[in-house]
């Protein structure tokens, strides 16, 4: 909502687009943001409305657009400054998106925004006219740990947290609390009509049935939204995902996904579940310089769902196996884990990659922050012995570098190497810790 307020007073604003994953709330917030800042909201939602898409299809005339979706569509006229305008699933009008760039150039007065769960799938799959440079970004994500954690009445170890030294130990008082919330989200996920619904019931049952309708619904865009030729490889892959992270390297294996299947025949399928979304790309970085994507292996990577609490359903985890913390679990806790914290790290618009030495060394998380290369652990419990991360100090001597796992916030020195002790809580205050380090100017938090 604040970077919603920020685009809406930007001297320099344009359209907006607002992406994400299906059902991570866009249009509930861009209604919500309408509510609360203006006079008006104009709502047109395009998918499976060929009356509304007419609107485009004559000419590109935004004084008619306009004339016709306020006067004709709503039956109310449409007054920039006073009314938001919101495009929802704008992807399914090509010429709706096309139209942005003459809202750009003679509309600026205007507050559009368009929203769209596939929009990234759309643009790179149906050849859409893009306005290149004529439009604003940004992406929505699953809520966090700490929104969770503030939405399941946890506002008060919320504040009392951030009152706290970055490396001063927590008093039991707020890590029980913080212990319990982070088992519970595990379980629950950040979709947010999910959380609403724990925070209503704190009913397992309940919570679950959601989660199974909404992986149904991904499972059904695939035959919806998808190339014919592709619904099948979609369905094999997204069905592999949770097996491939259980196993000992979770690198991902395309013959693992269908037996006789090739790379070749399956990486477009593939991309189609990135753009959309639903799974995030991790990949692999053997020389850690900057920057770090010119450095990337794309044919040696790892996959990860974009929600823990759908990843938990998906692989059959039960909610008791993760309240018990159960042994049996313990195998595939670190990469459930490993995908928590990458969840986090890109809800911080930190796009981080996995590094591997030629002896096998492994480090979960390299990223970069202004001009610094930044080295990440990740542990499922208190143990944080982590050779891999010692080695990648050693040879490369970061001056920063991070432990996140169950231990207690604590600082030390590994070689040259400032390395802070954080609980996998309190991953959001990553920013924070940085800033104080003398990164990216004064912390806002």
């Amino acid at each position: 909502m604040k970077r919603l307020v920020a685009w809406k007073d930007s001297a320099d604003r344009k359209p907006l687009l607002l992406t994400g994953v299906r059902q991570c709330g866009k249009t509930y917030v861009c209604k919500e943001f309408g509510r609360i800042y203006f006079e008006d909201v104009a709502y047109f939602y395009f998918e499976g409305n060929k009356a509304l898409s007419s609107v485009f299809d004559y000419n590109f005339d935004v004084e008619r657009i306009l004339d016709e979706l306020g006067n004709i569509i709503r039956g109310k006229r449409i007054i920039p400054g006073k009314t938001l305008v919101i495009f929802d699933e704008v992807q399914a009008c090509p010429n709706a998106l096309t139209a942005l760039k003459y809202f750009c150039e003679n509309a600026r007065e205007l507050h559009i925004i368009c929203a769209g769960s596939l929009l990234g799938v759309a643009v790179k799959r149906e050849r859409i006219s893009f306005p290149v440079g004529k439009v604003d970004r940004l992406r929505m994500y699953p809520m966090t740990f700490s929104e969770f954690l503030r939405a399941d009445g946890g506002e008060g170890i919320y504040r009392g947290v951030r009152k706290y030294e970055k490396d001063r130990e927590l008093p039991q008082l707020y890590t029980a609390a913080l212990e319990k919330a982070l088992n519970y989200y595990y379980i629950v996920g950040g979709m947010p009509e999910i959380v609403a619904k724990w925070v209503e019931t704190h009913n397992f049952a309940e919570i679950e049935k959601l989660q199974d309708n909404i992986l149904q619904d991904y499972s059904s865009d695939f035959a919806k939204y998808a190339p014919k030729t592709d619904i099948p490889k979609l369905g094999w892959i997204w069905e592999s995902i949770p097996k491939q992270l259980a196993k000992d390297n979770n690198k991902f294996v395309f013959s693992h996904v269908k037996a006789g299947k090739r790379s070749g025949e399956l990486e477009d399928a593939l991309e189609w579940l990135v753009d959309a979304g639903l799974v995030y790309r991790l990949e692999l970085v053997k020389n850690p310089e900057l920057p770090l994507a010119f450095y990337a292996d794309a044919a040696f990577f790892k996959v990860y769902l974009a929600d823990v609490g759908l990843l938990r359903r998906k692989s059959g985890v039960s909610h008791q196996t993760i309240l018990e913390d159960s042994e049996l679990y313990k195998n595939f806790k670190g990469a459930f884990t490993e995908n928590f914290v990458l969840n986090e790290l890109i809800a911080q618009e930190i796009h981080p990659y996995f590094w591997k030495s030629q002896n096998t060394a492994e480090l979960d998380f390299v990223f970069e922050y202004e001009d610094k290369i930044i080295p990440v652990e990740a542990k499922a419990k208190l143990h944080t012995r982590a050779k891999s991360y010692q080695q990648f100090c050693r040879k490369y001597q970061p001056s920063v570098g991070f432990k996140f796992s169950m231990k207690n916030v604590g600082k030390n020195q590994v070689g040259e190497t400032i390395t802070y002790s954080v609980p996998l809580y309190l991953i959001w205050l990553l920013e924070k810790y940085l800033k104080e380090e003398g990164y990216g100017g004064k912390d806002e938090l």
